[in-house]
């Protein structure tokens, strides 16, 4: 089989360290992965430590996901570093994720040489893109609602990220993460975003679309009229 058919080209990733949701959501196929961060372990409260994680990605892992993107801490090059390189040997299938700070791309670039994957996230700017293609990160994170809240227009400036990523031909993918509106997934899809990590709540948005529960309940009901059954 050709390994490229069990990797499209759109990856969806759900954005949250609860496992119930998890459970629900990557058996239907609809997530190429899971994205976590230290915030997100708290609000599902597990402990942010190493061991924690390493159960928690074996889990992703057993329900399907193809990548588990799991945050590095630390406030120097070397912790960074040290937490990233645990987190990559969890499994080849972590991507480690460094902030877009000057000793993050230190730590990350370290990493990258190591063949550990990288996500440069808590991305504000677009020249904070090219820090990303520079090093050969695989991901650069952006947070699209976040820079609304700033005052800007999150829409333009992730187009234009990807409009920078397009021009120096890079292979690093940009990973829109702070969605709050399904529209804004199929807006920048349209402008070539392929990589996207949400919400429970999106993910139910992608679904709730009354005309298609309306259509689908008309078709069962005419077989049900018809008498139907499954031989």
């Amino acid at each position: 089989m050709d390994s490229q058919a069990t990797k499209p080209h759109l990856r969806l990733y759900l954005d949250t360290a609860d496992v119930k949701q998890w459970q629900t959501w990557l058996p239907t196929g609809l997530f190429y992965g899971v994205t976590c961060n230290p915030i997100l372990l708290q609000q599902a409260d597990i402990v942010c430590q190493i061991s924690s994680i390493k159960a928690l990605t074996q889990q992703a892992l057993q329900l399907g996901a193809q990548e588990v993107h799991m945050q590095a801490w630390g406030s120097s090059t070397a912790a960074l570093y040290e937490v990233g390189q645990a987190l990559g040997s969890i499994d080849p299938k972590v991507i480690v994720k460094i902030p877009a700070t000057q000793i993050g791309t230190a730590a990350a670039s370290k990493l990258i040489q190591n063949g550990i994957p990288i996500t440069i996230t808590a991305v504000y700017a677009v020249h904070q893109v090219l820090i990303a293609a520079a090093i050969g990160a695989r991901y650069a994170a952006p947070y699209l609602g976040r820079i609304n809240d700033l005052g800007r227009t999150g829409r333009t400036e992730l187009a234009m990220m990807q409009e920078a990523l397009n021009g120096v031909n890079s292979t690093t993918r940009l990973l829109t993460a702070s969605i709050r509106e399904v529209e804004d997934i199929s807006f920048l899809a349209a402008r070539g975003v392929d990589t996207f990590t949400f919400s429970e709540a999106i993910a139910q948005a992608f679904f709730n679309v009354p005309a298609t529960l309306k259509a689908t309940a008309d078709f069962e009901k005419a077989a049900q009229q018809m008498g139907s059954d499954r031989t």
